[in-house]
């Protein structure tokens, strides 16, 4: 079987690019476009956010492992919430956080369903962990030094959503 670290950084882009492009088009009826990659290594390469954030994670283990983030400001996961549900504003606030929470956990695990179907579909079997929910502002998320890290930044409409992929070889 093939190693993780042999996932090419085009192929990790091409994956990703459309499975977000694909389940916000589906699920938001909003477009995304890829606006900026990372490269590994970067001394800073996810910006500190002094705003409220949302980020979704859901892994994969297999042949090929790794977690896959996704960030929303809050305002931005709100948005993606009240039209993914069908509410609005007042229903959103009358619901709380665990609303949504569910619904970014649900579009991270469409999103990296995605992606693993695509790795499954290129000789690197493995399934999804279940999805998890971090908010917070100003915190950084580091990868262990032995693996590959490949970050992604979308627009969709005035808002951003970031991609942080780690991959982790399998011995």
């Amino acid at each position: 079987m093939p190693a993780t670290e042999e996932i090419s950084e085009s192929v990790i882009r091409e994956n990703i690019t459309r499975a977000v492009g694909d389940v916000f088009k589906t699920m938001l009826n909003r477009p995304v476009k890829l606006h900026a990659a990372v490269e590994d290594g970067a001394a800073d390469p996810m910006p500190q956010a002094a705003t409220p954030q949302v980020v979704g994670t859901v892994g994969f283990i297999g042949e090929a492992c790794g977690l896959i983030y996704l960030y929303f400001d809050q305002s931005f996961a709100e948005l993606c919430t009240g039209q993914m549900l069908g509410m609005n504003d007042f229903e959103l606030k009358k619901n709380g956080d665990e609303v949504v929470n569910d619904a970014i956990g649900e579009l991270t695990n469409m999103v990296v369903g995605s992606f693993k179907n695509a790795l499954c579909d290129q000789g690197y079997p493995c399934k999804l962990t279940i999805p998890s929910i971090l908010r917070g502002r100003n915190f950084t998320i580091g990868p262990m030094s032995s693996a590959q890290r490949r970050i992604y930044h979308f627009e969709c409409g005035n808002h951003r959503v970031t991609t942080d992929i780690i991959l982790k070889s399998v011995d």
